[in-house]
């Protein structure tokens, strides 16, 4: 392995025994190159060609108050896989707010857990008073990583093979860019939506494939909400108001605390792709929060969409967490607010809402072929995370038409990242390739990337391959053909 450190960062971070900076959560602060990865065991397969982007948490400076984990600075992850061989790169990203910290040397925002007042500069986002850290997720749009923050922050444009930072996308929006931007791959085109504490409350928009922004709507919502995904069919973009938002009275107070709202049900905005605020149609549904979203598609009437319902969207503290960490801990614990892969189908004939869980088990964090995106589909691949902590220890794949499934799961003290599909090149069936993911060996101290066989996962991995450094835990990631980089829409 050829290994290349770039010039270290500022931090003034300091020893801390806090869960979530800590153990698989401990942040990384190296930026490195690395070419001709070691193989550690198997072989790297030559019939995949392109990228695997994964984001983390990395707080470079002291928090001013209770960190979080979604508070930590964004940092890219890239392995390239080509003729068998794997090259690793990582960067933070650069966003507004990580460069003022950078020249101020030290933390200027408060976090999620925060209350008003701590942070030394105005904030941003619909919670008014976070720094945009661009942590949250990413995808690929028009050859370029799109880096994006769960608050609406700004979109941040880097190379997706030198992680080159291009700093703001032109198409971004005045009321910033929600995470979990969807990409349509037969298309081009990227969706997206945003939310703040302003009415309309909520947008959605469209970019071509060339990034320009073609289409913004306003999406009118009672009042301020909590939106986090969105999903897409061939036809139609759905987005969502759950009852799980801020409590309306502690907000005027500047109080940002999430409650269960009792009474109101879940809606979602069933829109076509270009439409507008009058072409919404609104469908009820059972009331839950949902994180993230599969995929959706239409049949006859109907359109149908899968995620994980969550059973307890505001769950007690846990009981044995550190204290002061007890209510932070249970929302980051899939084990407390319980989500459960789910199907809901929406009859655009009647208005009819039909709904059921696929599987009681604790799942989330699906992925799926891309090239099945807004279309019907039958593979599903989940996570399933360690009870009390948010991290994921292995890996479910349903077959939604037989109601089949497969898992794998990590040896103890193994920690895995969200693993997207990657079609091998020639493909012949939906399962035909590989999940891919980043592992966090905790005993070891080391990281390694893994080729699982999609078809096989019982049987784990196929290849693993080693990293340069240990990486941190975080939240989200994408593959990317090599050709999809260069042409902007999947192969025919």
């Amino acid at each position: 392995m050829k290994l290349e450190r770039l010039p270290p960062v500022r931090t003034s971070l300091q020893p801390t025994n806090h869960p979530y900076l800590t153990g698989a959560w401990t942040p990384l602060h190296e930026e490195v190159n690395a070419e001709d990865l070691q193989v550690l065991e198997g072989v790297i397969p030559t019939d995949i060609d392109g990228v695997y982007v994964r984001n983390t948490e990395n707080q470079a400076h002291q928090p001013l108050g209770r960190y979080h984990p979604f508070d930590g600075d964004g940092m890219l992850h890239m392995i390239s896989f080509k003729d068998g061989k794997a090259d690793y790169r990582n960067r933070f990203v650069r966003t507004r707010c990580f460069e003022a910290e950078q020249e101020a040397g030290q933390s200027l925002w408060g976090g999620l857990a925060d209350g008003p007042g701590i942070s030394v500069r105005p904030g941003f986002g619909a919670h008014g008073s976070l720094k945009d850290s661009s942590s949250t997720d990413v995808v690929v749009h028009g050859g370029k990583i799109v880096s994006t923050f769960y608050q609406c922050g700004e979109a941040y444009w880097l190379d997706p093979e030198t992680l080159e930072q291009g700093g703001v996308a032109s198409w971004a929006p005045l009321d910033g860019v929600s995470a979990h931007t969807k990409v349509d791959e037969a298309t081009g085109e990227l969706l997206f939506f945003n939310y703040s504490k302003q009415a309309p409350y909520m947008h959605y928009g469209v970019v071509d494939k060339d990034g320009r922004r073609v289409h913004y709507t306003s999406v009118p919502l009672p009042g301020p909400r909590l939106p986090h995904d969105m999903a897409f069919s061939a036809n139609y973009s759905i987005l969502n108001d759950f009852p799980v938002f801020w409590d309306q009275d502690l907000l005027a107070q500047n109080l940002h605390v999430v409650r269960m709202h009792e009474g109101l049900p879940s809606r979602f905005a069933v829109i076509p792709r270009y439409g507008n605020e009058a072409d919404i149609r609104w469908f009820e549904a059972a009331p839950t929060y949902v994180l993230h979203w599969l995929n959706a598609y239409e049949d006859g009437d109907e359109v149908v969409m899968d995620g994980y319902f969550q059973e307890d969207p505001c769950p007690v503290p846990l009981p044995d967490a550190p204290r002061g960490l007890a209510h932070m801990m249970a929302y980051l614990d899939e084990h407390s607010f319980k989500p459960k892969l789910h199907r809901w189908r929406f009859n655009l004939k009647t208005g009819e809402t039909r709904e059921h869980h696929l599987d009681d088990r604790i799942l989330e964090f699906g992925m799926f072929n891309q090239r099945y995106a807004g279309k019907p589909y039958r593979y599903a691949y989940s996570t399933t995370t360690k009870p009390g902590w948010f991290l994921f220890n292995g890996f479910v794949k349903h077959d939604l038409e037989t109601g089949e499934s497969w898992s794998f799961t990590l040896p103890e003290g193994k920690f895995a990242s969200e693993a997207p599909f990657v079609p091998r090149i020639g493909a012949t069936a939906e399962d035909d390739g590989y999940l891919v993911s980043f592992i966090i060996d905790e005993a070891a101290g080391t990281s390694e990337c893994v080729l699982i066989d999609a078809q096989k996962i019982e049987a784990g991995p196929v290849v693993r391959i080693a990293l340069p450094h240990k990486i941190c835990s975080g939240t989200h990631s994408v593959w990317a053909d090599r050709d999809f980089l260069r042409h902007g829409v999947a192969a025919a």
